[in-house]
Order: C-alpha cells, then sequence, then structure tokens
C-alpha cells in the first residue's frame, strides 16, 4: 500500500478536485512530498491516513452509531 500518487490521482481517488487536494496539501492536512518546483506526490497510505483522522464515527462503530 505504498503506490505514489500524483495530486490528480489523489484527486480521483478522494472524489475531490485537483485544487481540494493542493488545498489539503496546504493547510497541512494531507501529507505530500515537493518534486520540483510545482508537483507533488502523495503516497496511498497517507491518503488513508488522512480519510481515516477525517472519518466521522469511531473504529467499530456502525455509521448508525451501534456498536453491533
Amino acid at each position: 500500500m505504498n503506490d505514489i500518487f500524483t495530486v490528480k490521482q489523489a484527486a480521483e481517488y478522494l472524489k475531490v478536485s485537483d485544487r481540494t487536494v493542493h488545498k489539503l496539501i496546504a493547510d497541512k492536512r494531507l501529507l505530500a512530498s515537493k518534486v520540483g518546483e510545482r508537483s507533488w506526490r502523495i503516497k496511498q497510505s497517507d491518503i488513508e491516513a488522512f480519510l481515516q483522522a477525517n472519518t466521522n464515527f469511531s473504529e467499530g462503530e456502525d455509521y448508525d452509531g451501534d456498536n453491533n
């Protein structure tokens, strides 16, 4: 799970715009590495960590809030 994504690929994976990914990077909410002057690369594991950190329910809890 250490695939490397471009901003465009990360945006497609997250189903958001490139601009949103750039904003997440600028806000230091999504970890990324700068390559050259203008390019960024994002590890899939960092995208998964971002998603986990921004989930709206606890681990082991169903979407409806039940622990069953």
